[in-house]
Parts: structure tokens; sequence; C-alpha cells
């Protein structure tokens, strides 16, 4: 119980972690970049693509099975 707590806790913490550097990357909007040139830099960068390993953190957390103890809500 307590494993999957954590690693659902890490995946958020990456998710949010990666949110806030999009959003912090969306100034380049303002100086001149179009939608297109936005994404192509969004997806090349390690820190922004936390998201997606945060959300796979917290699916997975959800659909692995618990030990014998394990509290079922």
């Amino acid at each position: 119980m307590s494993l999957r707590f954590f690693i659902f806790l890490f995946g958020f913490g990456l998710t949010i972690i990666g949110l806030s550097y999009i959003i912090i990357y969306l100034n380049l909007l303002s100086i001149g970049y179009n939608f297109f040139e936005y994404v192509n830099f969004i997806i090349r960068r390690i820190e922004c693509l936390n998201v997606f390993f945060g959300i796979t953190l917290m699916i997975a957390s959800g659909f692995v099975k618990g030990g014998k103890n394990e509290l079922y809500l």
C-alpha cells in the first residue's frame, strides 16, 4: 500500500514539475514563436517530458495489484 502511494506521489510530483516548465515556456509564444515551433521545442526538452513519465507512473500505481495485506477500497 505504501509503495503504491509513494509511486503515485512521485508521479504526481513529476507531473507538476513538467507542467510548470510547460507554462514557463509559454513565454516563447510572446517573442514570435508560432504554436508548432512551441510544441516542437517542448517535446525535445526532458523537463517537459516529465509530464508523460509522471502520468504513466500515476496510472501504473493504480493498476498494480497489492500484497495480501492490501486494503481494497
